[in-house]
């Protein structure tokens, strides 16, 4: 096979890897809340799903963030202010910090719920690795 063939089919595999972790986020979030459930009660399991939901809106926002910063490291030509990319960088951190302190006050419990969902990246990112370890085995890389 020609190594074009070979370095695009690698780029297109990579540059598929956001959305693999967003797919994995969805699935490993809804089965641990439900796992959650059953195992810690509802307030634990509401807690975690927030968690769950902030690390996926965080995610998103920090590729967004990056995004814009490499954008007008480049002048792409797809001008955003500075002051907007800090204050929505900054907003990522004030929203985790108003939930867990609305949660902290409802029940300790639901914040240990909270705080392990905000794992979920975590998560998602190391059984990408994996799989991306296993595929470039079998291709013999």
């Amino acid at each position: 096979m020609p190594e074009d063939t070979i370095s695009q089919r690698s780029e297109d595999f990579y540059s598929g890897a956001y959305g693999r972790i967003v797919r994995l986020m969805a699935v490993l979030g809804t089965v641990l809340t439900g796992v959650a459930l059953l195992r810690f009660g509802g307030m634990v399991a509401a807690g975690f799903a927030a968690g769950c939901i902030i690390a996926m809106l965080n995610f998103h926002w920090l590729k967004t963030v990056a995004s814009a910063l490499v954008d007008r490291a480049a002048n792409t030509g797809k001008s955003q202010s500075s002051k907007g990319i800090v204050g929505r960088f900054l907003f990522r951190y004030l929203l985790v910090a108003g939930v867990a302190y609305v949660i902290f006050r409802i029940s300790l419990a639901s914040l240990y719920g909270l705080l392990a969902g905000l794992f979920l990246p975590v998560a998602a990112i190391m059984l990408e690795a994996a799989y991306e370890l296993v595929v470039a085995m079998r291709r013999g890389a």
